[in-house]
């Protein structure tokens, strides 16, 4: 199996279920794997042929600077349903973290695969 990957994708949104979260802007970072045979781009040398992963970035970032979503479990499930619809990715692994949200750690969120995971 091959695999396109975004990796660190930091992006500005509503989110949270706390008043004081609602009213603010905060950081949510996403990390992507996408199954996807590179062979045919390899082969032919063209974007065309490939899982191109700007215009996957462009999109989650367009449709979650515009969310509101309480939960980061809704957000992830919304970003990989995007991913999976709009993409043609049969699979895929997406990491959503919520950077600073409990004190003393470096982040926290969820991991999410979705789709039938290629051998």
């Amino acid at each position: 199996m091959d695999t396109v990957f975004i990796e660190d994708l930091r992006i500005e949104t509503v989110i949270g279920i706390y008043d004081w979260e609602r009213q603010i802007r905060q950081v949510v970072a996403l990390d992507l794997e996408m199954a996807f045979d590179n062979r045919k781009p390899a082969a032919s040398d063209k974007i065309a042929d490939t899982l191109d992963y700007k215009a996957v970035a462009k999109r989650l970032i367009a449709f979650v600077e515009s969310s509101t979503f309480q939960l980061v479990e809704t957000l992830a499930e919304r970003c990989a349903e995007i991913v999976l619809e709009e993409f043609e990715v049969r699979w895929l692994r997406l990491k959503l973290a919520k950077p600073g949200a409990v004190r003393g750690s470096k982040a926290v969120g969820v991991v999410i695969e979705r789709g039938e995971k290629p051998a």
